[in-house]
């Protein structure tokens, strides 16, 4: 059933993302379910789901927006651009408070944040976010958004044979914090192998690899369980237990499979392709 809708004319929305609920509350309030969405056209809105309205326009990029995030505390939203350009902005205030270009020049794939102790990493603040673009780079940072710090913490470059094909025909370059090993990220994208790396941000090396059965063209990391979802051009979905065991492969769409996300729960895993939504439900989780 559809509940509710939001239409922006003459505009495309490329990217869009949920308001974390409140720490410690659940279900989450109606009155604090929000969606931030980026458009074509460099924008940033806003929407109120309970009041079915915008509630906030923001125009942080010159270029298409192709990622957006919110911080873990819903306090700042953080955008990335088609011209490689990363803004933080203030949803409360409408300003834009960072603009960050160290990946100027290339696509911005992934925007993710994770909440993180002062001491962790030897940086101020308590949330650390990473940056992917299509280049194979990484960007990871420590931030204090009150104190309106920010502090790059790694950067990652991942090498790849050189193509004649142009960046738009490779596969996607797709970061992740495992949410069930502290301080480490999974990166999958084009490369010397097709693989999952498992790179350990205070080692700063790559602790362990997973081979895939092709190059990887979505990716998601179960908030619950050791497990992750991976999509590729064959229209295959692979379910992976962390840090070995034995794959399960599932068919089923009809098409590349582009998206992959876990609910909150673990339970419950979305996945889509051109014209196809799943939902599976993982019973052994």
């Amino acid at each position: 059933e559809l509940v509710v809708q939001f239409q922006v004319l003459n505009q495309s929305c490329q990217c869009l993302a949920w308001k974390p609920r409140p720490v410690g509350l659940w279900p989450c309030p109606v009155e604090s379910q929000h969606v931030v969405a980026g458009y074509s056209d460099g924008t940033v809105r806003v929407f109120s789901v309970s009041r079915t309205e915008m509630e906030l326009k923001m125009h942080p990029h010159t270029a298409a927006l192709t990622a957006i995030a919110y911080s873990t505390d819903g306090e700042m939203i953080l955008s990335g651009g088609k011209d490689g350009i990363v803004a933080v902005s203030s949803p409360r205030t409408g300003m834009t408070i960072h603009v960050l270009a160290d990946h100027k020049g290339s696509p911005i794939t992934v925007l993710q944040c994770t909440r993180k102790q002062y001491h962790d990493f030897g940086v101020e603040g308590g949330e650390l976010w990473l940056a992917t673009s299509s280049d194979r780079r990484v960007s990871v940072w420590g931030s204090d958004w009150l104190q309106d710090k920010c502090e790059l913490l790694d950067w990652l470059s991942f090498p790849a044979p050189a193509g004649p094909e142009g960046l738009d025909s490779l596969p996607p370059s797709l970061a992740a914090f495992c949410p069930w090993e502290h301080g480490v990220l999974v990166y999958v994208g084009f490369g010397m192998q097709k693989e999952a790396l498992f790179y350990s941000l205070r080692k700063k090396q790559v602790l362990r690899k997973i081979s895939l059965p092709a190059f990887a063209t979505s990716l998601s990391l179960s908030p619950a369980t050791p497990f992750m979802a991976i999509g590729f051009g064959d229209r295959l979905l692979r379910l992976q237990p962390c840090p070995a065991g034995d794959p399960q492969d599932y068919a089923g769409h009809d098409d590349t499979v582009h998206l992959c996300r876990f609910a909150p729960s673990g339970r419950r895993l979305l996945t889509a392709s051109h014209s196809a939504v799943l939902v599976w439900e993982l019973t052994g989780a």
